[in-house]
């Protein structure tokens, strides 16, 4: 059984012991392989010795629908139907083709489900599809989390620093490692069997199952479907095989110079795995199993909690500097998003920085660029037309040059909450890893969220963080990345 601290009941409907299969509607967590998720839904599909039935949908009118995502996800929904129906279990796949078409879908399925098991992930359209859903649904509607290592409806606060949420995390792994998801749940799976989906289901939707899915998602022609077409495909594949290629990659060559070459933008130090994250193509438990590993980890040997980043794993610098993004940063993310209804607001910002911007917002701005401009790269500053420029193409921005991309935006925008709406605008259209919690906590920081109050008080900025360009360019070589990168 996994962890009650990750199981959430989203109505009072009793399971339909009698009803002829167990649906688990993959959202957030589109993967096969530690996940608890699947692991549950498969656990009651033992229990109550029914077939289950594994249900990916992608719907194409949700907010930012692009070509880039589409291509991202339909990767892993191939992945993920080959492993299922090699486990001889029912895989069932469906691509909405235009806005409106899958209404109704999960309801019908419903009608022949004992119960529903599907992802609880916190943010951007998920919490209000859930709910809706649930409301219309003939049986039990189950969330269970499988984001984070700790879980994350545990903490029974919201944190406002990465020091304090850092001591909390190493309390809860000092105390006892959470349980970890089985590696490949579905092997648990005692009744081997195929479900029988209704054909009047599977005719009123187009659903394709097993073989057929496979071969009707590879034909998928993006032009076809109602999406934006200008944000174009990158060179990334998506799905579980591609994010384990890359974890195998990063913990072989470039974990021993993470802390080294993570903030070099004419590097490639960190390990690309966030957008693989953000769209549940891999576990982060499954990350911190292959960094454990390749350190010799001894779980045995922790230090004491006490906040600070280095020291606490005993696994060495450079896995204790990304273990720091995955486990503090991440997930603190998580549980900003979870517990906080408005998080994507403005006036969720700390009391200091919203005085400090406030106090500073008729200050005059040394330029002011329009969304569109920002948009098309068309700023004075050579390196941040470059990042912009990274993030359209290729769906991300270094890591370093993301957090100066922010604060160039509250810089040369009209007022700090229009900046903000541009950078979720820009992130969100463009970005692999957008609309995310983590992805947000990177917005929120650049205006102070998980920050403190520096000094001296700026014009525009106040008391928050500065960054410049300049300084930027004297601690790292930037050349040949301008030059990549380049609008022209």
């Amino acid at each position: 059984m996994i962890p009650s601290a990750r199981l959430r009941l989203l109505n009072s409907l009793p399971i339909q012991s009698g009803k002829d299969f167990v649906l688990y509607w993959m959202t957030a967590f589109r993967r096969t392989s530690y996940n608890f998720a699947l692991q549950h839904a498969v656990d009651l599909a033992n229990e109550l010795k029914k077939p289950l039935v594994v249900l990916e949908a992608l719907r194409c009118h949700y907010r930012w629908a692009s070509d880039r995502f589409h291509r991202f996800v339909i990767d892993g929904m191939m992945d993920n139907a080959r492993a299922v129906h090699k486990a001889s279990t029912t895989y069932a796949s469906y691509v909405e083709p235009h806005s409106g078409h899958g209404s109704g879908l999960i309801e019908a399925l419903s009608k022949h489900s004992c119960v529903v098991v599907s992802d609880d992930f916190p943010c951007y359209f998920h919490p209000a599809m859930y709910s809706l859903v649930a409301r219309h649904l003939n049986c039990r509607l189950e969330l269970v989390d499988s984001n984070t290592i700790v879980p994350m409806r545990l903490a029974d606060r919201t944190f406002t620093v990465a020091h304090s949420y850092r001591r909390y995390m190493q309390k809860k792994i000092y105390e006892g490692l959470p349980e970890f998801p089985l590696e490949n749940p579905l092997k648990a799976l005692k009744a081997k069997q195929y479900a029988d989906i209704p054909k009047v289901i599977q005719s009123r939707w187009g659903i394709s199952v097993n073989e057929n899915a496979i071969d009707k998602l590879q034909k998928v022609r993006l032009s076809d479907l109602p999406l934006d077409h200008t944000v174009a495909i990158t060179s990334d594949r998506g799905g579980e095989m591609a994010a384990r290629s890359l974890l195998k990659t990063f913990v072989g060559k470039k974990l021993s110079r993470y802390s080294l070459d993570r903030n070099e933008p004419e590097k490639t130090g960190s390990s690309n795995l966030s957008a693989y994250l953000h769209f549940g193509q891999i576990s982060p438990h499954e990350v911190f199993s292959g960094i454990a590993e390749a350190s010799r980890w001894n779980a045995t040997k922790l230090s004491k909690p006490n906040g600070k980043m280095d020291g606490f794993w005993n696994m060495g610098e450079n896995a204790e500097a990304f273990l720091d993004q995955l486990m503090t940063w991440r997930e603190i993310g998580f549980n900003m998003c979870c517990r906080e209804r408005h998080y994507l607001r403005y006036e969720s910002l700390p009391d200091w920085a919203l005085t400090t911007l406030e106090e500073h917002a008729s200050d005059e701005r040394p330029y002011i660029y329009t969304l569109d401009e920002f948009e098309e790269s068309k700023t004075h500053d050579p390196l941040w037309n470059a990042a912009q420029q990274q993030l359209v193409r290729e769906g991300r921005i270094h890591n370093y040059l993301r957090m100066l991309w922010g604060k160039k935006i509250l810089h040369w925008s009209r007022t700090p909450q229009e900046a903000l709406q541009i950078m979720i605008e820009l992130n969100n259209k463009y970005a692999l890893d957008g609309r995310d919690p983590n992805s947000y906590s990177g917005i929120f920081w650049v205006l102070g969220r998980y920050d403190r109050a520096w000094g001296p008080e700026r014009n525009i900025f106040g008391k928050v963080r500065y960054m410049t360009s300049e300084s930027t360019q004297s601690k790292w070589a930037t050349k040949n990345y301008i030059a990549k990168y380049s609008p022209a």
